[in-house]
């Protein structure tokens, strides 16, 4: 869990409930992206609760380059409201994140391979 202070100056707390590497195809700012990292968070601050699904290309020059670049990102919150996390909803976003991902990687002129995973998932 990272927490940091919002612009309100109360504690936010923020959990990565999935994160996993794919294979991809993306160039963006002349640099040829053959990885993507994609990740769904949760952020909650002062009883509301935002979730958010993104992807980041990155070069993946070889098996052991995962160094993510920050300028092939893409987010975007899928669901906020007042209240809490919840295991069903969670369970919910994970069913449809692949289709956030992929409508993310068409904005940054990408594709995510998912038949080809480059790293198991890791569950938060």
């Amino acid at each position: 869990m990272l927490c940091y202070l919002s612009k309100g100056g109360g504690i936010v707390k923020a959990v990565d409930i999935y994160q996993q590497f794919f294979s991809a195809r993306c160039e963006y700012n002349g640099v040829a992206r053959r990885g993507v990292s994609v990740w769904l968070t949760a952020e909650s601050d002062g009883g509301r609760i935002r979730y958010a699904a993104g992807v980041s290309f990155f070069p993946h020059r070889d098996g052991e380059d995962y160094a993510v670049s920050y300028d092939a990102v893409a987010q975007r919150v899928i669901y906020e409201a007042k209240g809490r996390r919840s295991k069903t909803r969670e369970t919910a976003f994970l069913k449809t994140l692949r289709d956030h991902a992929d409508a993310l990687a068409r904005e940054l002129g990408g594709v995510i391979f998912w038949d080809d995973p480059l790293r198991a998932a890791r569950l938060g």
